[in-house]
């Protein structure tokens, strides 16, 4: 071995170490934390208590349908708003579409809360029918109900059918359907002989993702739903939490992931048969104002709609956290600096608010660096893209609980310290950086390198000098993700956070006052939700206001 060959050595090890981060991040926190999960299911005795009880299997059937329904309501409301926007230009089209996926960037905390504003005993829309009926009791009671989590899920989850379904109607030509109307086709016909053939890859691609979302729906059912409703993520929640029973919660998990990744897999075949439309035209030229009256009486109502449904959860929890019993307050904001005699929190509220800050911050430095990383090996490794791609989008098909009962199940030493929180956070938000920065990365010309590197330019220096400035403003948007995904983390946080532990984040604190009575209780969990909403909305915008127009899968 040569002397040039020595001093090479430590390079090469260095750069393969770098490049292995990823890999060796996923298997500590990721692969390892899983395969603990399914060593504890394969306990005899919790496969027999799985099996004996009855009420798991109608746990699982509650999962499965309600999920369906949650699916097929919103293709209900979604196809309408598709059509819309795919068909039809009108003043403010652009605001509404962005309106559309603002719930989808909310934490499911904040989600929840919003809907307890809006339609709880002394929400506006029970006390508007309280003086219009004059009634002395709210005439809804829609708490605790499966119809609040089906609104919810809904509201949550309307903007994947506008995206997904709206994007390629609007690609179609529609000269399709004049045709068929030219040859004596009526409307409906047309729609279930033309455009509906056209429209079902991303009609399944869409539904399958809803469903996707909906059966893995934890905060959700756990705050709106109460303890008279459970799916496989709050049962497995109330299995380890409450019930202190690991190894049944271990088999629920097993096969929360089974059914996840097979969900995972036809959704990523689904959705690359809807990547290209037939016959497809730019989305500009197939938009056309509404020409009859019946066009617009339609679009105005379908907009009017829109505005409600979207606006009407999100404004109640703003209204509720400025009002009191005696009216506008600002007593809620005020409380957050204090710690209340007795609180569930043991920490002011505010802190909750600066851990979620500091956790965010830190979630954008790991993300973002990992991400890169991620990123710059599937361009580089072209043989290898095949098996890293799907192996670095892994941590999506697992949802945040079972991660959260791997970590304690694994790591629980570490309880004791922010770090499992933050490795947490890394992990959700790590796909979602990769995913917005590897097509600014595939995008750049092999000659732009080829160029330096004949100038003299070590491979450190043209990443640094080439990669890195054309990628700056996607990772940007990653990093953004990255921030906005931690600050509404709920789910691994929920297990992994002890307590009386003094590193509560935000969703954890607002779940803890919302399981409490009392006016200031619910009070300061509303005005923690609106702080958070208010972080998720800002981050959304800057988003869309510094992302590629067509770069980037989310």
């Amino acid at each position: 071995m040569t002397t040039r060959t020595l001093r090479r050595l430590p390079a090469a090890v260095l750069r393969f170490l770098f490049f292995a981060l990823p890999l060796l991040f996923l298997a500590a926190f990721f692969f390892y934390p899983l395969a603990n999960i399914l060593g504890l299911s394969l306990s005899v005795d919790a496969v027999s208590r799985f099996l004996q009880r009855p009420y798991y299997r109608d746990v699982l059937w509650f999962t499965v349908w309600q999920a369906a329904l949650s699916t097929l309501l919103t293709l209900l409301v979604g196809l309408p708003a598709a059509y819309l926007f795919a068909r039809y230009s009108f003043p403010g089209k652009g605001l509404l579409r962005a309106l559309t996926t603002v719930p989808f960037v909310m934490p499911t905390v904040v989600v929840a809360t919003a809907f307890r504003a809006l339609l709880g005993p002394t929400g506006p829309l029970n006390s508007a029918l309280q003086a219009l009926l004059g009634l002395d009791a709210p005439p809804l009671r829609l708490e605790q109900t499966l119809t609040i989590i089906l609104i919810a899920h809904v509201f949550y989850n309307v903007t994947i059918v506008v995206r997904i379904v709206g994007g390629f109607w609007a690609s179609l030509n529609p000269r399709l359907g004049e045709a068929a109307s030219v040859l004596g086709a009526s409307p409906l016909r047309t729609f279930t002989t033309v455009t509906l053939p056209l429209l079902r890859p991303p009609l399944i691609a869409a539904a399958l993702l809803i469903y996707l979302f909906t059966f893995t729906s934890f905060g959700v059912i756990l705050l709106l739903g109460g303890p008279g409703f459970s799916t496989l993520e709050t049962e497995i929640y109330r299995q380890y939490v409450t019930f202190l029973r690991p190894d049944v919660a271990a088999v629920l998990s097993l096969l929360q992931i089974l059914l996840t990744f097979g969900l995972m897999l036809l959704y990523t075949r689904w959705q690359q048969r809807s990547a290209a439309p037939l016959d497809f035209r730019p989305q500009e030229e197939n938009a056309f104002p509404p020409q009859t009256a019946l066009q617009r009486l339609a679009v105005a109502l379908l907009v009017a709609f829109l505005l409600v449904f979207l606006l009407a959860p999100l404004l109640a929890l703003v209204a509720r956290s400025f009002t009191g019993r005696q009216g506008f307050t600002l007593a809620y904001y005020r409380a957050l600096p204090e710690l209340e005699r007795g609180s569930i929190t043991f920490v002011p509220p505010l802190t909750a608010v600066r851990n979620s800050v500091g956790y965010a911050l830190l979630t954008v430095v790991s993300a973002s660096l990992l991400g890169l990383i991620s990123a710059w090996l599937l361009t580089a490794a072209r043989r290898a893209r095949d098996w890293l791609d799907p192996l670095f989008m892994l941590p999506l098909g697992a949802s945040a609980v079972t991660l959260g009962f791997g970590y304690v199940v694994t790591y629980d030493e570490l309880r004791t310290s922010p770090l499992l929180v933050l490795i947490a956070h890394t992990l959700v938000a790590f796909p979602f950086v990769v995913r917005t920065v590897l097509p600014v990365l595939q995008g750049i010309r092999p000659s732009l390198r080829e160029a330096a590197a004949v100038l003299g330019a070590s491979p450190g220096r043209v990443w640094l000098e080439v990669d890195l400035p054309i990628v700056g403003r996607a990772l940007l948007v990653a990093a953004v993700f990255a921030f906005t995904v931690s600050m509404g983390e709920f789910g691994a946080t929920s297990f992994i956070v002890r307590p009386n532990s003094g590193y509560l984040t935000v969703p954890i604190a607002i779940t803890r006052y919302l399981g409490v009575p009392g006016d200031l209780n619910f009070g300061q969990a509303v005005a923690m939700s609106t702080i958070l909403m208010a972080v998720s909305t800002a981050g959304f915008l800057a988003i869309e206001r510094f992302r590629f127009a067509d770069v980037g899968e989310f």
